[in-house]
C-alpha cells in the first residue's frame, strides 16, 4: 500500500518503483553483480583499512539513525567472511544505534578510507554482545570496550567514486577552516538561549579531550 503523501511544498512528487525506473532507468548487471553476502581477499582490505565507518539503524516504526564510528584503522573486526565485531566505545550514552538495533537488527554499514574515493557497504543484521573473550582483542589503551556490535552480512559491495569525487572530499584545498565554523558550545547556545555559558562548555570539552576522557 502506498503511503507516501503530497509533499506541502510541491505536488510533483514520485510514488512508486515503476515512476522511479522510468525516470532513472535499470542499474547495470555488472553493478548488481558485484553485491556479494560474503567478503572476499579484495574487499576485506577496504574494512582492514579503514578507520572511520557509518552505521545506519531504524526503529521498528522507520524512524532513522545514522552515527559515526572512528578508531585506529581496522578496529573493526573479521571474524569470519560473514561476520564483524564493531567495538563500542564510550559515548553520550543516548545510545540511539543500540536501542534501534534491539528492536530492529537490520544494520547498514559506510567504510571509509582516507585518500580513497571508493567506499565499502554492509548491510546485515546486528547483535549486541558482551563476551569479554571477543572483545579482548578490541582493546585500545589497554581498555577493552564493554560492548560489540556482532554483524552478520546479508551484502557486501563497494560505492562507486562519484559522490567523493564531486565533493572533492579529500582536496586540502577545500577544507574548511574550523574557526570558521559553531562550536559545540555555540550550538547548544543556540538552542537552550543566551543565559547558556558557551565558552565555559568548550573549555571544559576541550579539557576533557586534551586528557582523552571518555575516549576508551
Amino acid at each position: 500500500m502506498n503511503t507516501i503523501a503530497v509533499h506541502p511544498r510541491t505536488s510533483q512528487v514520485i510514488r512508486t518503483e515503476a515512476e522511479l525506473r522510468a525516470l532513472i532507468g535499470e542499474p547495470a548487471p555488472l553493478t548488481c553483480a558485484k553485491i556479494s553476502d560474503r567478503l572476499n581477499a579484495m574487499t576485506r582490505l577496504f574494512i582492514e583499512r579503514s578507520p572511520f565507518v557509518c552505521i545506519a539503524t531504524s526503529d521498528p516504526s522507520g524512524s532513522c539513525d545514522l552515527s559515526p564510528r572512528g578508531d585506529p584503522a581496522g578496529f573493526v573486526r573479521i571474524l569470519d567472511e560473514r561476520t564483524l565485531l564493531v567495538p563500542e566505545r564510550p559515548g553520550n550514552r543516548l545510545a540511539d544505534s543500540l536501542r534501534n538495533m534491539l528492536a530492529n537488527p537490520h544494520v547498514g554499514l559506510l567504510f571509509v578510507v582516507p585518500g580513497v574515493t571508493d567506499t565499502f557497504r554492509v548491510n546485515g543484521r546486528a547483535t549486541i554482545t558482551v563476551d569479554r573473550e571477543l572483545l579482548a582483542p578490541c582493546a585500545v589503551e589497554g581498555k577493552v570496550p564493554q560492548l560489540g556490535i556482532l554483524v552478520d552480512i546479508a551484502e557486501a559491495y563497494t560505492q562507486c567514486s562519484k559522490a567523493f569525487l564531486r565533493s572533492r572530499l579529500w582536496d586540502p584545498r577545500l577544507h574548511v577552516d574550523p574557526a570558521s565554523m559553531p562550536t559545540g558550545g555555540e550550538v547548544h547556545r543556540a538552542i537552550q538561549g543566551e543565559q547558556f555559558d558557551a565558552e565555559e562548555y568548550d573549555r571544559e570539552r576541550s579539557e576533557r579531550y586534551r586528557r582523552r576522557v571518555g575516549f576508551y
